[in-house]
Protein backbone atom coordinates (compact mmCIF):
# COMPACT_ATOMS: atom_id res chain seq x y z
CA UNK A 1 0.00 0.00 0.00
CA UNK A 2 1.71 3.19 -0.98
CA UNK A 3 1.92 5.86 1.90
CA UNK A 4 -0.10 8.04 0.00
CA UNK A 5 -3.09 5.80 -0.44
CA UNK A 6 -3.49 4.85 3.78
CA UNK A 7 -6.14 6.03 5.37
CA UNK A 8 -5.79 8.42 7.89
CA UNK A 9 -5.03 6.54 11.89
CA UNK A 10 -7.92 8.75 13.28
CA UNK A 11 -10.34 7.83 10.58
CA UNK A 12 -9.73 4.40 10.87
CA UNK A 13 -10.21 4.43 14.84
CA UNK A 14 -13.29 6.16 14.37
CA UNK A 15 -12.05 9.51 16.95
CA UNK A 16 -10.98 13.01 16.91
CA UNK A 17 -7.62 13.70 16.30
CA UNK A 18 -7.63 15.59 20.40
CA UNK A 19 -9.22 12.49 21.55
CA UNK A 20 -8.05 10.75 25.18
CA UNK A 21 -5.97 7.85 25.40
CA UNK A 22 -8.89 6.27 26.95
CA UNK A 23 -10.72 6.91 24.29
CA UNK A 24 -8.34 5.40 21.89
CA UNK A 25 -8.54 1.90 23.82
CA UNK A 26 -11.83 1.99 23.91
CA UNK A 27 -12.06 2.80 20.06
CA UNK A 28 -9.76 -0.09 19.20
CA UNK A 29 -11.36 -2.74 21.34
CA UNK A 30 -15.12 -2.35 19.88
CA UNK A 31 -13.27 -2.55 16.07
CA UNK A 32 -10.69 -5.54 16.86
CA UNK A 33 -13.36 -7.25 18.08
CA UNK A 34 -15.94 -6.77 15.35
CA UNK A 35 -13.26 -7.29 12.89
CA UNK A 36 -11.05 -9.98 15.15
CA UNK A 37 -11.10 -13.65 12.35
CA UNK A 38 -12.26 -15.30 15.31
CA UNK A 39 -15.44 -13.78 15.45
CA UNK A 40 -15.88 -11.98 11.85
CA UNK A 41 -15.31 -14.50 8.73
CA UNK A 42 -15.59 -12.08 5.86
CA UNK A 43 -12.55 -12.31 3.74
CA UNK A 44 -12.14 -8.26 4.11
CA UNK A 45 -12.19 -8.39 7.72
CA UNK A 46 -8.54 -9.77 8.09
CA UNK A 47 -7.03 -6.89 6.16
CA UNK A 48 -9.51 -4.24 8.09
CA UNK A 49 -8.16 -5.93 11.22
CA UNK A 50 -4.80 -5.02 10.19
CA UNK A 51 -5.51 -1.66 9.67
CA UNK A 52 -6.99 -1.53 12.90
CA UNK A 53 -3.63 -2.78 14.90
CA UNK A 54 -1.67 -0.34 12.78
CA UNK A 55 -3.51 2.62 13.51
CA UNK A 56 -3.95 1.59 17.26
CA UNK A 57 0.01 1.04 17.57
CA UNK A 58 0.84 4.47 16.85
CA UNK A 59 -1.78 6.47 18.70
CA UNK A 60 -1.71 4.47 21.89
CA UNK A 61 2.06 5.38 21.79
CA UNK A 62 2.63 8.93 22.85
CA UNK A 63 5.48 9.44 21.50
CA UNK A 64 4.75 8.03 17.77
CA UNK A 65 1.62 9.51 18.08
CA UNK A 66 3.22 12.89 18.25
CA UNK A 67 5.32 12.50 15.19
CA UNK A 68 2.22 10.75 13.67
CA UNK A 69 0.65 14.38 14.23
CA UNK A 70 3.55 16.10 13.29
CA UNK A 71 4.54 14.91 9.89
CA UNK A 72 1.58 11.78 8.90
CA UNK A 73 2.41 9.02 7.31
CA UNK A 74 5.92 10.20 6.00
CA UNK A 75 6.94 9.94 9.87
CA UNK A 76 7.39 6.19 9.86
CA UNK A 77 8.59 6.05 5.74
CA UNK A 78 12.11 5.26 6.82
CA UNK A 79 11.72 2.14 8.65
CA UNK A 80 8.45 1.04 7.29
CA UNK A 81 5.12 -0.40 8.11
CA UNK A 82 5.50 -3.86 7.91
CA UNK A 83 6.31 -4.54 10.97
CA UNK A 84 2.91 -3.17 12.27
CA UNK A 85 1.04 -5.92 9.76
CA UNK A 86 2.98 -8.44 10.99
CA UNK A 87 2.13 -8.06 14.55
CA UNK A 88 -1.22 -8.11 13.93
CA UNK A 89 -2.46 -11.48 15.03
CA UNK A 90 -0.47 -11.32 18.31
CA UNK A 91 -3.43 -9.31 19.65
CA UNK A 92 -4.71 -10.47 22.42
CA UNK A 93 -8.25 -12.48 22.21
CA UNK A 94 -8.75 -10.92 26.17
CA UNK A 95 -8.70 -7.16 24.78
CA UNK A 96 -11.62 -8.02 22.42
CA UNK A 97 -13.71 -10.54 25.40
CA UNK A 98 -12.92 -7.52 27.83
CA UNK A 99 -15.26 -5.61 25.85
CA UNK A 100 -17.66 -8.08 24.90
CA UNK A 101 -17.90 -8.24 28.73
CA UNK A 102 -18.41 -4.32 29.15
CA UNK A 103 -21.37 -4.55 26.67
CA UNK A 104 -23.01 -6.82 29.58
CA UNK A 105 -21.97 -4.25 32.41
CA UNK A 106 -18.90 -5.80 33.49
CA UNK A 107 -16.79 -3.31 33.44
CA UNK A 108 -14.10 -4.44 35.48
CA UNK A 109 -13.87 -7.79 35.09
CA UNK A 110 -10.54 -8.15 33.83
CA UNK A 111 -8.88 -5.06 35.45
CA UNK A 112 -9.88 -7.13 38.44
CA UNK A 113 -8.66 -10.15 37.23
CA UNK A 114 -5.21 -8.70 36.26
CA UNK A 115 -4.50 -7.03 39.77
CA UNK A 116 -5.43 -10.08 41.50
CA UNK A 117 -2.98 -11.79 40.00
CA UNK A 118 -0.63 -9.50 41.33
CA UNK A 119 -1.22 -9.42 44.48
CA UNK A 120 -1.17 -13.58 44.69
CA UNK A 121 2.29 -13.78 43.27
CA UNK A 122 2.98 -11.03 45.91
CA UNK A 123 1.12 -12.82 48.13
CA UNK A 124 2.62 -13.14 51.65
CA UNK A 125 3.15 -17.13 52.02
CA UNK A 126 4.35 -18.84 55.45
CA UNK A 127 7.90 -20.90 55.66
CA UNK A 128 8.28 -24.34 55.02
CA UNK A 129 8.17 -26.62 59.02
CA UNK A 130 10.95 -28.49 59.43
CA UNK A 131 10.81 -31.67 61.02
CA UNK A 132 14.26 -33.28 63.61
CA UNK A 133 13.93 -36.50 64.75
CA UNK A 134 15.09 -36.77 68.52
CA UNK A 135 15.91 -40.12 70.44
CA UNK A 136 15.77 -39.85 74.51
CA UNK A 137 15.50 -42.94 76.88
CA UNK A 138 12.47 -43.73 78.73
CA UNK A 139 13.82 -41.52 81.90
CA UNK A 140 14.16 -38.80 79.82
CA UNK A 141 10.59 -39.01 78.56
CA UNK A 142 9.31 -39.42 81.95
CA UNK A 143 10.83 -36.19 83.55
CA UNK A 144 11.13 -34.28 80.20
CA UNK A 145 14.76 -32.77 79.08
CA UNK A 146 16.28 -30.03 77.03
CA UNK A 147 18.06 -30.88 74.09
CA UNK A 148 20.19 -28.99 71.41
CA UNK A 149 19.47 -29.14 68.14
CA UNK A 150 21.82 -28.41 64.88
CA UNK A 151 19.74 -27.08 62.23
CA UNK A 152 20.13 -25.45 58.98
CA UNK A 153 17.40 -23.40 57.88
CA UNK A 154 16.53 -20.36 55.71
CA UNK A 155 16.04 -17.48 57.38
CA UNK A 156 14.88 -13.27 55.95
CA UNK A 157 17.38 -11.65 54.21
CA UNK A 158 18.96 -8.96 56.74
CA UNK A 159 19.64 -7.08 53.34
CA UNK A 160 16.17 -6.79 51.58
CA UNK A 161 14.16 -7.41 55.18
CA UNK A 162 13.28 -10.67 52.84
CA UNK A 163 11.99 -8.86 50.02
CA UNK A 164 13.66 -10.64 47.41
CA UNK A 165 14.81 -7.37 45.73
CA UNK A 166 16.48 -3.89 46.24
CA UNK A 167 14.07 -1.45 47.41
CA UNK A 168 15.92 1.64 46.38
CA UNK A 169 16.46 0.90 43.19
CA UNK A 170 12.70 0.90 42.67
CA UNK A 171 11.21 -0.72 39.67
CA UNK A 172 9.95 -0.41 36.27
CA UNK A 173 7.03 -1.88 33.88
CA UNK A 174 8.15 -5.25 32.17
CA UNK A 175 9.31 -4.84 28.66
CA UNK A 176 8.10 -8.42 27.97
CA UNK A 177 4.72 -8.23 29.38
CA UNK A 178 3.88 -4.48 29.31
CA UNK A 179 3.00 -4.96 33.23
CA UNK A 180 0.22 -7.39 32.71
CA UNK A 181 1.95 -9.98 34.21
CA UNK A 182 1.12 -12.43 31.38
CA UNK A 183 2.07 -13.35 27.75
CA UNK A 184 0.10 -15.24 25.34
CA UNK A 185 0.30 -17.31 22.67
CA UNK A 186 -1.49 -17.61 20.04
CA UNK A 187 -2.70 -21.52 18.43
CA UNK A 188 -4.79 -21.78 16.15
CA UNK A 189 -8.11 -19.54 17.04
CA UNK A 190 -6.97 -19.52 20.82
CA UNK A 191 -4.96 -17.21 22.85
CA UNK A 192 -3.33 -18.73 25.45
CA UNK A 193 -2.34 -16.87 28.55
CA UNK A 194 0.97 -17.70 30.89
CA UNK A 195 2.56 -16.33 33.46
CA UNK A 196 5.18 -14.09 31.81
CA UNK A 197 8.96 -15.47 32.10
CA UNK A 198 10.60 -11.99 32.66
CA UNK A 199 8.94 -10.73 35.65
CA UNK A 200 7.41 -14.12 36.93
CA UNK A 201 3.62 -12.22 36.81
CA UNK A 202 4.22 -9.66 39.10
CA UNK A 203 4.04 -7.14 35.76
CA UNK A 204 7.03 -4.69 37.10
CA UNK A 205 11.38 -5.16 36.95
CA UNK A 206 13.22 -4.81 40.36
CA UNK A 207 16.81 -5.30 40.69
CA UNK A 208 17.65 -8.30 42.47
CA UNK A 209 18.87 -8.12 45.76
CA UNK A 210 22.86 -8.98 45.58
CA UNK A 211 22.64 -11.00 48.80
CA UNK A 212 20.19 -13.55 48.84
CA UNK A 213 20.01 -13.24 44.65
CA UNK A 214 16.08 -12.84 44.54
CA UNK A 215 15.17 -15.60 47.03
CA UNK A 216 14.40 -12.85 50.46
CA UNK A 217 16.45 -15.60 52.38
CA UNK A 218 19.82 -16.96 53.31
CA UNK A 219 20.66 -20.15 54.95
CA UNK A 220 22.44 -20.38 58.23
CA UNK A 221 23.45 -23.15 60.54
CA UNK A 222 22.56 -22.57 64.15
CA UNK A 223 22.02 -24.86 67.42
CA UNK A 224 18.58 -24.68 69.25
CA UNK A 225 18.11 -25.29 72.66
CA UNK A 226 14.32 -26.90 72.50
CA UNK A 227 12.49 -28.26 76.16
CA UNK A 228 11.35 -31.71 75.25
CA UNK A 229 8.26 -32.03 78.38
CA UNK A 230 7.79 -35.29 80.62
CA UNK A 231 4.98 -37.72 78.98
CA UNK A 232 6.34 -36.86 75.29
CA UNK A 233 6.10 -40.51 73.83
CA UNK A 234 7.22 -42.30 70.83
CA UNK A 235 6.00 -40.46 67.75
CA UNK A 236 5.08 -37.50 69.90
CA UNK A 237 5.72 -33.91 67.79
CA UNK A 238 6.64 -31.04 69.99
CA UNK A 239 5.60 -27.96 68.15
CA UNK A 240 7.45 -24.98 68.60
CA UNK A 241 6.70 -21.90 67.04
CA UNK A 242 8.25 -19.90 64.20
CA UNK A 243 11.12 -21.77 64.35
CA UNK A 244 10.95 -23.11 60.61
CA UNK A 245 12.40 -21.35 57.50
CA UNK A 246 11.19 -18.02 56.31
CA UNK A 247 8.37 -17.20 54.74
CA UNK A 248 8.14 -15.45 51.40
CA UNK A 249 6.88 -12.02 50.41
CA UNK A 250 6.84 -11.23 54.37
CA UNK A 251 5.13 -14.18 55.34
CA UNK A 252 5.90 -15.37 58.94
CA UNK A 253 8.44 -18.66 59.64
CA UNK A 254 7.19 -21.95 59.07
CA UNK A 255 7.53 -23.98 62.61
CA UNK A 256 10.05 -26.48 63.93
CA UNK A 257 8.40 -29.69 64.95
CA UNK A 258 10.75 -32.04 67.18
CA UNK A 259 9.47 -35.89 66.84
CA UNK A 260 10.48 -38.00 69.51
CA UNK A 261 11.47 -41.91 69.31
CA UNK A 262 11.74 -42.86 72.73
CA UNK A 263 13.98 -46.10 73.06
CA UNK A 264 13.57 -49.21 74.33
CA UNK A 265 13.84 -49.64 78.28
CA UNK A 266 15.82 -52.91 79.85
CA UNK A 267 12.78 -52.80 82.39
CA UNK A 268 9.85 -51.17 82.18
CA UNK A 269 7.46 -52.04 78.84
CA UNK A 270 5.35 -49.10 78.14
CA UNK A 271 1.81 -48.90 76.51
CA UNK A 272 0.43 -44.85 76.42
CA UNK A 273 0.52 -43.62 79.99
CA UNK A 274 0.73 -46.91 81.43
CA UNK A 275 4.31 -49.42 82.61
CA UNK A 276 4.39 -52.73 82.91
CA UNK A 277 7.15 -54.35 84.62
CA UNK A 278 8.19 -58.23 84.91
CA UNK A 279 8.35 -60.12 88.18
CA UNK A 280 9.63 -63.20 89.29
CA UNK A 281 7.54 -64.73 92.70
CA UNK A 282 8.99 -68.15 94.28
CA UNK A 283 6.14 -70.80 94.37
CA UNK A 284 6.04 -70.36 98.13
CA UNK A 285 5.12 -66.55 97.77
CA UNK A 286 2.73 -67.05 95.07
CA UNK A 287 0.58 -69.36 97.36
CA UNK A 288 1.37 -67.98 101.06
CA UNK A 289 1.71 -64.28 99.30
CA UNK A 290 3.89 -61.71 100.13
CA UNK A 291 5.49 -58.08 100.00
CA UNK A 292 8.01 -57.32 97.11
CA UNK A 293 9.92 -54.79 96.64
CA UNK A 294 9.82 -52.92 93.12
CA UNK A 295 11.74 -50.14 90.97
CA UNK A 296 10.12 -46.73 89.35
CA UNK A 297 11.40 -44.32 86.45
CA UNK A 298 11.66 -41.97 89.31
CA UNK A 299 14.54 -43.95 90.69
CA UNK A 300 12.23 -44.87 94.22
CA UNK A 301 11.50 -48.58 95.22
CA UNK A 302 8.14 -48.96 96.27
CA UNK A 303 6.39 -52.21 98.19
CA UNK A 304 3.82 -53.95 96.55
CA UNK A 305 1.73 -56.88 98.19
CA UNK A 306 0.96 -59.74 96.24
CA UNK A 307 -2.19 -61.30 97.50
CA UNK A 308 -2.06 -65.47 98.32
CA UNK A 309 -3.19 -67.65 95.73
CA UNK A 310 -1.58 -65.52 92.92
CA UNK A 311 -1.07 -67.68 89.62
CA UNK A 312 1.39 -67.09 86.72
CA UNK A 313 0.65 -64.46 84.58
CA UNK A 314 -1.57 -62.45 87.00
CA UNK A 315 -1.21 -58.52 87.10
CA UNK A 316 -1.30 -56.17 89.66
CA UNK A 317 -1.71 -52.90 89.41
CA UNK A 318 0.06 -50.08 91.03
CA UNK A 319 -2.25 -46.51 90.23
CA UNK A 320 -0.32 -43.69 89.60
CA UNK A 321 3.35 -45.15 89.56
CA UNK A 322 3.22 -44.83 85.23
CA UNK A 323 4.04 -42.26 83.19
CA UNK A 324 3.03 -38.40 83.69
CA UNK A 325 0.28 -37.32 81.23
CA UNK A 326 0.89 -34.38 78.67
CA UNK A 327 -2.25 -32.97 79.60
CA UNK A 328 -2.96 -32.79 83.09
CA UNK A 329 -1.08 -32.99 86.66
CA UNK A 330 -2.07 -36.95 86.70
CA UNK A 331 -0.16 -40.04 85.76
CA UNK A 332 -0.79 -43.72 84.55
CA UNK A 333 -0.39 -46.69 86.41
CA UNK A 334 2.25 -49.73 87.14
CA UNK A 335 1.24 -52.73 85.81
CA UNK A 336 3.11 -55.78 87.92
CA UNK A 337 3.02 -59.18 85.76
CA UNK A 338 4.05 -61.93 87.97
CA UNK A 339 6.24 -64.91 86.70
CA UNK A 340 6.14 -68.37 88.75
CA UNK A 341 10.07 -68.90 89.88
CA UNK A 342 10.00 -73.06 89.38
CA UNK A 343 12.85 -74.47 90.57
CA UNK A 344 15.20 -77.23 88.64
CA UNK A 345 15.99 -79.75 91.77
CA UNK A 346 19.67 -80.84 89.90
CA UNK A 347 20.58 -77.04 90.03
CA UNK A 348 19.15 -76.46 93.53
CA UNK A 349 21.42 -80.33 94.62
CA UNK A 350 24.15 -79.25 92.94
CA UNK A 351 24.51 -75.01 93.81
CA UNK A 352 23.45 -75.03 97.24
CA UNK A 353 23.02 -78.63 98.29
CA UNK A 354 19.20 -78.98 99.39
CA UNK A 355 17.65 -80.34 96.08
CA UNK A 356 16.86 -83.89 97.62
CA UNK A 357 15.44 -82.04 100.53
CA UNK A 358 13.23 -79.90 98.99
CA UNK A 359 12.16 -82.94 96.66
CA UNK A 360 11.11 -84.59 99.32
CA UNK A 361 9.38 -81.46 101.07
CA UNK A 362 7.46 -81.04 97.56
CA UNK A 363 6.51 -84.78 97.51
CA UNK A 364 4.91 -84.94 100.63
CA UNK A 365 2.80 -81.70 100.03
CA UNK A 366 1.50 -83.51 96.50
CA UNK A 367 0.34 -86.16 98.54
CA UNK A 368 -1.72 -83.47 101.00
CA UNK A 369 -2.93 -80.99 97.50
CA UNK A 370 -5.98 -82.26 96.18
CA UNK A 371 -6.02 -83.69 92.12
CA UNK A 372 -7.17 -80.53 90.13
CA UNK A 373 -9.38 -80.68 86.97
CA UNK A 374 -6.96 -81.69 84.50
CA UNK A 375 -8.97 -80.20 81.55
CA UNK A 376 -10.40 -76.65 81.81
CA UNK A 377 -13.00 -75.45 80.70
CA UNK A 378 -13.43 -72.10 78.88
CA UNK A 379 -15.92 -69.66 80.33
CA UNK A 380 -19.37 -68.78 78.54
Amino acid sequence: MAQSAKKDYYEILGVPKNATQEEIKKAYRRLARKYHPDFNKDPSAQEKFKEINEAYQVLSDPEKRKLYDQYGHAAFSAQGTEGFSQEVFSTNIGDILEEVFRGFGFEDIFERATRERRRTYRRPVKGEDIYYTAQITLEEAFTGTILRIPLLREVSCHVCQGKGYDPSKGEKVCPTCAGRGEVYQRQFFITISQTCPTCGGEGVIREVCSNCKGRGSVPIREELTVRIPPGVDNGSKVLFEGKGHAGRNGGPYGDLYVVVKVLPHKLFERKGDNLYLDVNLKFTEAVLGTEIEVPTLSGEKIKVRVPPGTKEGDIIQVPGQGMPKLRGNSRGDLFVRVHIDVPKLSFMDKVFGNGKKIKQMLEELDKLLPEPSRIKEKEA
